[in-house]
């Protein structure tokens, strides 16, 4: 099912276009991905690293006006890498590398969810200079950082790992 999805998806306009029928595109989709990534975690990063207790002398509600910002770069990213799975998506479907890194983006997803299900995005809105985060919420700021760093990482090894399976 999903490698009928591979081809269709590989055969629409925007499968051609990122493939080579643009040249300019593919490098174009490549930095609007970095900036989005650069939006998305040093938005993320900054509220994760201040719950962890970094820069206590910061409140953690102006810093939460971020996400927004974060929000933009996910977008940024998502549309981004749906373009380079078009232009070559069996390149993907074989890669160790590329399952990994999305499953760090689920679970990053879920590991936001929790945050705010918990109500803790409640919370820390309310925590001022100098105050430290409930435990609960430094563990998902945790698992957070770890989960985005790993979509880096796995995001970068996708050059290098090649077909795995």
């Amino acid at each position: 099912m999903i490698t009928a999805f591979a081809g269709w998806l590989h055969a629409t306009a925007l499968g051609w276009a990122i493939s080579g029928g643009l040249p300019w595109l593919e490098p174009t989709f490549k930095t609007l991905h970095f900036i989005g990534l650069a939006l998305l975690f040093g938005c993320v990063g900054a509220i994760d690293l201040r719950l962890l207790g970094v820069a206590k002398g910061l409140p953690i509600g102006p810093l939460q006006r971020l996400m927004p910002f974060a929000a933009l770069g996910f977008a940024i990213n998502a549309v981004t890498g749906i373009g380079f799975f078009a232009g070559s998506p069996f390149q993907y479907l074989q890669n160790i590398a590329f399952w990994m890194k999305m499953l760090c983006i689920f679970l990053a997803g879920l590991n936001a969810l929790v945050f705010y299900v918990a109500g803790f995005g409640q919370i820390v809105t309310s925590i001022g200079p100098g105050e430290e985060a409930p435990l609960g919420a430094k563990a998902v700021a945790a698992a957070s950082l770890l989960l985005w760093i790993g979509v880096m990482y796995w995001g970068r090894m996708l050059a290098f790992l090649g077909n795995a399976f």
